[in-house]
């Protein structure tokens, strides 16, 4: 069993009644439940933070407990330098997801601090982003 943790960043919490237009509207505990399935041979872990540090922390933790890290650092993605070094300091992969395609949106959001030290992006396929991740950190 491949151990995999997803972690959300900053009001991600709020998926299914923020922005449903851009965000949708399932919340991503649900979501979730859907996913887990699909990758029998996974163990799935899951964090959520509104707090920088605490994503950090969640990042170093993982290293050597788990094969790869699915993050989507929500609006930290484009503002913290912290985040992005917590990633190289790490030895196991992160692949960087978005929900919405972010070089669709806002100039500043074309921005990642994270991007440079991940193995790959992936945006705007939704909350299917996650399971594309998932794909390639069990199948890579």
């Amino acid at each position: 069993m491949k151990k995999i943790l997803i972690i959300n960043g900053p009001n991600l919490n709020l998926l299914g009644k923020r922005e449903p237009s851009v965000y949708g509207n399932k919340k991503f505990e649900d979501y979730l439940k859907t996913l887990k399935p699909v990758f029998p041979d996974a163990v799935i872990s899951y964090f959520q933070s509104n707090i920088e540090g605490e994503i950090i922390d969640a990042l170093q933790k993982a290293d050597a407990k788990y094969v790869g890290i699915v993050i989507n650092a929500g609006g930290y993605t484009h503002t913290s330098v912290a985040i992005g070094d917590a990633v190289r300091a790490i030895s196991i992969p992160v692949i960087e997801v978005h929900i919405s395609n972010v070089y669709s949106r806002e100039a500043f959001r074309h921005v990642s601090y994270i991007a440079p030290a991940a193995k790959g992006v992936i945006a705007g396929f939704g909350l299917d982003s996650y399971r594309l991740a998932l794909e390639s950190l069990m199948y890579a």
